[in-house]
């Protein structure tokens, strides 16, 4: 049996949740396969060489779809409608970086019952990696 998400009634600004994954060489193709994103610096570890990374990165979207998780399974959680979402890529993510996406309740709409989070993306070593914000509608209550 699956647990309904917080209500925008349970919810505090300050609350947080996050999500934490290491990126692999399988997540990088898989993720070129369903984007269609067959960039060589994705894919190609002798063309990343050439480039000013020196070598493959991972797609900045990739990094970006651990916000899904979080927002679906953890804050507010399941029945959670993401209505909009901003990114602003820092630095880039290799092949082997664990990456964690946090969030972090900013602002209760009352009118939309609605809720505003800051978004940050960072790497095992702490260095932001992303940042953004979102606003979703929680579950509603019963």
């Amino acid at each position: 049996m699956y647990q309904k998400g917080k209500t925008f009634e349970e919810i505090q600004i300050g609350d947080r949740a996050s999500f934490t994954k290491t990126i692999t060489e399988t997540d990088i193709y898989l993720y070129a396969g369903i984007s269609g994103d067959f960039n060589p610096v994705h894919v190609d570890e002798e063309y990343a060489k050439t480039t000013p990374f020196k070598s493959r990165i991972a797609h900045g979207g990739l990094a970006g779809s651990l916000l899904a998780p979080v927002l679906g399974m953890k804050l507010p959680g399941l029945g959670t409608v993401a209505l909009e979402v901003s990114q602003k890529y820092r630095d880039v993510v290799y092949p082997g970086d664990t990456i964690t996406c946090e969030v972090e309740v900013s602002k209760k709409l009352d009118r939309l019952k609605a809720v505003e989070m800051k978004i940050t993306w960072t790497n095992q070593k702490g260095k932001l990696i992303s940042r953004g914000s979102c606003k979703v509608l929680p579950p509603a209550s019963e």
